[in-house]
């Protein structure tokens, strides 16, 4: 299993009239952590994408517990809790900056191959940087 955290601060334009999170904005926050969760792996998502693979999201579950508030600084834990062949999972955690658990939620996603526009593998780089997590 591969862990990493990364953290990042509401903005204004991420919530409601009650200055909580707007739900929708949750899924911004996974891709923030997806990527950041990549890029500390020592895996580039774009470079990912100029070799002509993408990672479209084909499952999302969110699990509200606590709001987000406006000019908080959450802290986004993401997991990798299964070695990815075709899809890759990752499961998230995000905490307020008390700490508390605020929202956990999951994504899946699937490799594409960007020519044939049909699943892949997971590609040989990736597999590079993970396989020491899951020996």
């Amino acid at each position: 299993m591969f862990e990493a955290q990364t953290k990042t601060r509401v903005r204004y334009s991420e919530t409601d009239q009650m200055k909580y999170v707007y739900y929708g904005n949750y899924a911004i926050y996974y891709e923030i952590g997806r990527v950041e969760t990549l890029r500390q792996l020592g895996f580039s998502y774009n470079e990912m994408e100029k070799s002509g693979i993408m990672m479209p999201v084909i499952n999302m579950q969110t699990n509200y517990l606590l709001p987000g508030k406006y000019d908080e600084l959450l802290t986004i834990k993401v997991k990798i809790p299964i070695f990815p062949k075709a899809k890759i999972l990752f499961e998230y955690e995000i905490f307020n900056e008390e700490n508390q658990l605020i929202n956990t939620g999951e994504t899946t996603l699937v490799f594409i191959n960007m020519t044939s526009n049909r699943p892949c593998r997971v590609p040989d780089q990736l597999v590079k940087f993970l396989e020491p997590y899951f020996s």
